[in-house]
């Protein structure tokens, strides 16, 4: 089977590679490019970040967020698409969060005991993580014969 995600939607194909059905996945070129303009967008945030240019930094998280967020919702009917790309969005809360606590210099304020403000960073980082542990400790056994389990 060849499967695809075109619209939102499922499209199922028949494929063959050397006398094999070979089950692929293949993804519309409008969102090959919006995931390619993600990552543009994701890599000044983080050039920004390291340079210290505030205001692009600053900037680059709404277009890179927002990004992720419809790149999630597109791929949603297959469960380890949407996982990834939601610890994917999840990481780059954490990760924004993070580059505007420096930003503003509250990263380093003491939160409780040797906690600083930059640490709370680590709660979306831990959603993150929880999410991939769903997938691959709880959804992807019970699936194992799906198709959307990549």
């Amino acid at each position: 089977m060849r499967c695809g995600v075109f619209c939102g939607k499922k499209t199922q194909r028949m494929s063959t590679n050397n006398n094999h059905q070979a089950a692929t996945y293949t993804i519309p070129l409008g969102y090959r490019k919006m995931e390619n303009l993600h990552i543009v967008f994701w890599l000044f945030k983080d050039v920004a970040w390291c340079m210290v240019w505030r205001p692009l930094g600053i900037a680059m998280i709404f277009p890179t967020l927002i990004i992720s967020i419809v790149i999630a919702w597109r791929t949603r009917q297959f469960m380890s698409e949407l996982c990834h790309n939601l610890a994917i969005t999840i990481w780059i809360t954490a990760n924004s969060y993070w580059m505007v606590s420096e930003f503003l210099g509250f990263d380093s304020w003491h939160l409780v005991g040797d906690l600083t403000y930059k640490h709370l960073a680590l709660i979306p980082f831990a959603l993150g993580i929880l999410t991939l542990a769903f997938y691959y400790a709880y959804w992807k056994p019970r699936h194992r014969n799906e198709l959307e389990t990549l």
